[in-house]
This record gives structure tokens, sequence and C-alpha cells, in this order.
């Protein structure tokens, strides 16, 4: 039975475990699948790239705004595809085979399950026991209990995140079932390539986790693209070999829906499962999640966890942030570093929604905070009233800041061209403490850039001390 010093179990985040502290030691990785995990290879990496040319397409289709005519633009899905996996293919086979080439680090290609404590059982039949091991198994895309809508099933039409992107050929017609980030991006993507898109969201708006003015301008700009039915349910599922029908319950009573494709995008469940956490002595919480305390060490002694795995924040920048913590830790642990262990920091945790419109945000709600009964003030600035926004003609941008009445910022809600982006200095501030005032009137801003927005947002604010 082969016994290592540091195992690894997945090789998204997981891969940057094995720093150069740690080089010489006995390691192991176990990945079944590609190395680089969700986000290299079915997630956030691809998906913005795919997301690019329909972003093109749609700027074509919006520039009689600013008095341009483009004609015939339109997306050329196999050339998109290979060009999205002509670049991430090679870089997922090149850490395999770096990994493999060292000389310290065993890779099993194989699935891993815990038989006891720090012991595992391969998919192969072999067994491995650990001193220490990290769990950074991700999460998957979830199904729906209807048969035939359970998991993917390409062949009959039935994608996920992990399959649809590498589809032959754009169907003519597609159901998106969900309405969160996922669900969102590719129902955009999809539309704007030339399908017929119909959005399946069983709340009242999409994105219904985000400030209430961004979910419902999502939700309308959404509404003039695709056939979206809110407040719905798919019910019942039915295949005839070339199409699929789907029965929904909706506020106007039940409805069918006819597709070709069908792209569940209900949400993603951790690993815990496939890993059989428990047979580990690994605890989890209600959501299956591992549970961890502030250093990512689970309830087993020398196990720690990262990830999707372990988080309720399933973002590849969480993700990297606990692989920082643990290669740390780690280091410590092995006596290859001084100094004390790491521990988490999510004060400020951002995300972003690629559709259309982009969107951007941390911290809580407005209604997160009232019903919290916390003290705040906040402001609302829209792109349309600064020079910018002239420019782009935009009548959907906005940017909510959250603060205490003394300045401290609390939270951004951004929706609008470049989100992602305009938000920084946001994040920035929050994490580094920096008040309202001191960010807006101690820097220059450039004029007339976009981000006399996020200025503006800052000097609207009503503090106690404006």
């Amino acid at each position: 039975m082969p016994h290592h010093q540091l195992v690894i179990i997945g090789t998204g985040s997981g891969n940057t475990l094995v720093t150069d502290e740690l080089e010489g030691l006995d390691i192991a990785i176990v990945e079944a699948g590609r190395f680089g995990g969700t986000c290299l290879n079915v997630g956030c990496i691809p998906t913005k790239m795919f997301v690019l040319p329909a972003d093109r397409v749609v700027e074509a289709e919006d520039a009689s705004r600013i008095g341009v005519t483009v004609t015939g633009a339109s997306a050329d899905w196999a050339a998109i595809r290979d060009r999205v996996f002509a670049r991430i293919d090679p870089i997922a086979d090149g850490g395999e085979e770096y990994r493999v080439s060292q000389e310290f680090v065993t890779v099993y290609k194989a699935e891993a399950r815990f038989v006891g404590e720090r012991r595992l059982l391969l998919s192969t039949g072999e067994e491995l026991t650990a001193d220490r091991i990290v769990v950074a198994a991700g999460s998957r895309p979830r199904g729906l209990p209807i048969e035939g809508l359970t998991g993917a099933d390409p062949a009959r039409g039935v994608h996920t995140s992990d399959t649809v992107m590498r589809m032959d050929r754009l169907p003519r017609r597609m159901v998106v079932i969900g309405g969160g980030f996922v669900a969102c991006e590719f129902a955009y993507v999809f539309a704007a390539y030339g399908v017929e898109v119909t959005q399946v969201q069983r709340s009242a708006t999409l994105l219904s986790r985000e400030e209430a003015e961004v979910a419902h301008t999502y939700t309308a700009v959404s509404a003039e693209r695709i056939d979206l039915r809110l407040g719905t349910v798919v019910t019942d599922a039915e295949y005839d070999g070339s199409e699929w029908t789907l029965s929904l319950g909706g506020p106007d009573g039940p409805a069918q829906v006819r597709a070709d494709t069908v792209l569940l995008a209900v949400g993603r469940d951790p690993n815990t499962d496939r890993i059989d956490a428990e047979a580990g002595g690994l605890a989890t919480d209600a959501s299956g999640l591992l549970v961890v305390d502030e250093r990512l060490r689970t309830s087993v002694p020398e196990v720690w966890a990262l990830g999707d795995v372990c988080s309720e924040d399933q973002l590849k920048h969480v993700a990297n942030h606990h692989a920082r913590i643990v290669a740390h830790n780690l280091a410590v642990d092995f006596g290859r570093t001084p100094g004390e262990p790491r521990t988490l920091d999510d004060r400020v945790i951002p995300h972003g929604v690629f559709g259309h419109p982009q969107i951007a945000a941390f911290g809580p709600t407005r209604a997160q905070l009232e019903a919290a009964g916390t003290e705040f003030v906040c402001y609302t600035q829209r792109f349309s009233d600064v020079a910018q926004g002239w420019a782009l003609e935009d009548p959907h941008g906005l940017l909510t800041v959250h603060a205490t009445p003394d300045g401290r910022i609390l939270a951004a809600h951004c929706i609008g061209p470049h989100s992602s982006t305009l938000i920084q200095p946001l994040i920035q501030a929050a994490t580094f403490g920096q008040r309202a005032l001191e960010v807006a009137r101690g820097q220059y801003w450039i004029h007339p850039a976009l981000a006399e927005v996020v200025e503006n947002a800052l000097l609207g604010l009503p503090l106690e001390s404006s």
C-alpha cells in the first residue's frame, strides 16, 4: 500500500499547493479528470472566452444608439469553440505533464474516496495512506429530479456547463433552466449567437441574490432578448428522439416549451459525497460542504480542504485565496518555513456575472443590511449621468454604494459596461479600510473616464462628515 507524506485530491487550485517550500517531499496528486479543475476547463476561463464574441455581436446590434450601422454581425460557433479549446487544452495537458515529470510527485489518474482516516481507495483499486491530505475535490453541476434531466446526456441534447461548450453545432432552440450566474451567462451567449433561447427561472427575477435594482434591471434587459419564463418550474420532460418537450408550471398555469437542447444550470453540489467524506471522518454541514476552521483544517487532524468543496462562495479567486493559506500552513506544518499559520480573510469577497449587462458586486444588499439592523447610508450613481456614459449612450448602468454613516464602505453593486473592472477601487477601499471621502477626494480621477461613476457614487453618499 503506497504511503505519501502529502496527498492532494484535485488539480484546480489544489495543483498550486506544490510550492518550492515543499519540494522534495513525497507528494501524490489524485485527479480523474483534466488538470486545471473547473475554472480552466469548464468554468471561468472558457465561458468568458465565449462571452467576448457575444459582446461583439450585441454591440453591433446596439450600435445604432451611437449613429453606427453594422450589418451581418454573426458568430461562427466552430471557429469560436476551436479557438477557445486550442488555447485551454494545451494548458491542461501541460500542467499534467509537468507534475508527472517531477521526481518527488506521483500522479494517480483516478477517483479517490475515503475508507478511513487519511486512507483513500482509488478507482483503480489501489489504496493510499498519507501523513497529510488536502481535499480540493471541487463541485459539479446539479441536475433536476425529473427523468431525463438528472444530469448531462449530450447524445440526447441535455447539457450542463461541463459539456455545452464542446457541442458539435449550435442548436436552433435551447431551454436554459436556472437563473443564477451560469444560467444567465449561457443564456446571453447562445442568444447572441443566434439560438432561440427560453430561460426558465423559478424566482420572480433572474440573479435574485443581487441588489434588487440590479436584479430587476438585468431581468428586464434579458426579457427583451430571450423568452423569459419567471416564477416557473419544469414539471416533466419528454424526448422524442430529436426534440424535448418540457412541461412547465408558472403564474399563467401549465405550459409547454420545445427545444433541441436543454441546459441544466440550477446550481452546483460539492463533491463530498463522491469522496465519501463521512468514511474519512470529515464533518460536513447541511449543504454537504466540508466543515473547516479559519486555517482551513477539517475535523480530522492533518486534513485540510479548499475551494468549492468547503465554501459557499464557488469562485476561483476564493479557491486561490484558500490555496495560498493552505500552502503556507502546510509548509509551516512540515517545518519547511518559519512563522505562524495563516487564517482566512473573507471580509470582502467580490463576484462578477459576465452576461449583458455585466454585473459586479461585493458585500450585503440593502435588504440584507436592513434585516440585520445595520445603520448605513447609500447612493446610486447612474452611468448615464457621467460624460463617458453619454458617449456610451448606456441606458441601464448604475452603481450603488452602501457605507456606514461615517464613510466606511460596506458594499457595492454595479451593473453596466466594464462593471468587473470598475468596481475594483471599491473592493480595494473596503478591504483596506479607506473611507469614502478619502477615496473620492484623495486622488485624481481621469476625466471623462467611466471611473467617474465611482467617484460620483462616493461623493453622493450622505455622510455625517459631509
